[in-house]
């Protein structure tokens, strides 16, 4: 694997640590993270005056020279695929797509190919300067596989850490659109008795528990109120459907990201989505409350209704604000034209 050489002089005033200091000095095509930079410090690559220093801590003067060896970015041992990526933004440091419903993100021992990763790689090819030291994509959030929707991807290390931050952060405007049965208002009583919920102004449902993994189903995940990573989930209503309603259209947002949040959340609260086979359950509706289409749209709809709409989020290099929308796909679109006839 080939080596570069990466010099550079510290400027006036340095942090007083070593690792602030080449954070703040480190040229910017380098694109080496805080992280990737404290790595390097640890594994002996950082010199400073010709002498290696390997303690973050140490004090580093102004006009000192520093040289660090890194190793070029190896490939990643996922392989690239050919596969059609819907791209709604890139630039050199990072990518936004829209993903299909049936796509994975990541490659895993159930799906080690067709993934989001795999078409990522063929996409960039050597755009890809290398995140934690491999040319691969940074995934730093995901979608589930029947989810459809906006994601971001860092195509650089110092991207990679600096939409981590944001999402660690809470700082990332995500919004949904969902179709849950029943509807989540205020005025029903039913959902006042139920732990973690609380309305704020304007109808907004927020359910705040904690979540984890199922104790006897592994894919599952469960709510709890002691334990587990803290959730929390709000929802608001775009639309209600049927006489009396029976479904409704729903915009969720997320404080927190956890695995299968919306999902869990929603069906916590009663009001699971349409078409989850794993927490929505198929509900016997009214008779005759919607029209014999619209009954088996809900029916037949063959995956979760989610589609994530709304992402939002500052750009880590040049930070601009950026957000984009992404329409409803044909079936979710489809199911709503059935819900309204």
């Amino acid at each position: 694997m080939g080596r570069r050489q990466i010099e550079f002089v510290i400027a006036e005033n340095p942090p007083a640590r070593l690792d602030k200091a080449l954070s703040r000095d480190v040229p910017e095509e380098a694109a080496l993270s805080r992280t990737r930079l404290a790595r390097l410090i640890a594994d002996g690559a950082v010199q400073i005056d010709g002498r290696v220093v390997p303690d973050p801590k140490v004090k580093v003067a102004a006009g000192a020279s520093v040289t660090i060896e890194v190793e070029e970015a190896e490939d990643s041992h996922i392989g690239p695929e050919n596969i059609p990526l819907n791209v709604v933004f890139e630039d050199a440091d990072l990518i936004v797509v829209n993903k299909p419903a049936g796509m994975v993100v990541h490659p895993a021992p159930g799906s080690p190919s067709g993934t989001l990763v795999n078409a990522l790689l063929h996409h960039c090819g050597e755009d890809l300067s290398g995140v934690g030291g491999v040319k691969r994509p940074g995934i730093v959030h995901r979608i589930d596989k029947e989810t459809s929707g906006l994601l971001v991807v860092a195509k650089s290390d110092a991207a990679h850490q600096g939409l981590a931050e944001q999402f660690e952060k809470h700082t990332v405007e995500r919004k949904y659109q969902a179709v849950c049965y029943g509807v989540p208002d205020a005025n029903d009583p039913r959902l006042r008795g139920v732990r973690g919920t609380s309305f704020e102004p304007g109808n907004i449902l927020k359910v705040t528990t904690q979540l984890a993994r199922h104790k006897t189903d592994r894919q599952k995940q469960a709510v709890l109120f002691e334990g587990g990573r803290h959730a929390v989930t709000r929802a608001r209503i775009v639309d209600r459907f049927g006489t009396p309603p029976v479904v409704a259209l729903v915009e969720c947002w997320l404080e927190t990201g956890r695995t299968h949040q919306i999902r869990v959340h929603m069906a916590h609260v009663g009001h699971g989505l349409v078409g989850d086979p794993v927490y929505g359950g198929k509900r016997k509706l009214a008779a005759k409350s919607l029209s014999g289409a619209a009954m088996d749209a809900v029916r037949e709809f063959p995956r979760q209704a989610l589609h994530a709409a709304v992402l939002g989020f500052v750009h880590p290099i040049s930070d601009e604000e950026i957000r984009f929308e992404a329409p409803l796909p044909e079936d979710m679109a489809g199911l709503l034209e059935a819900l309204k006839q």
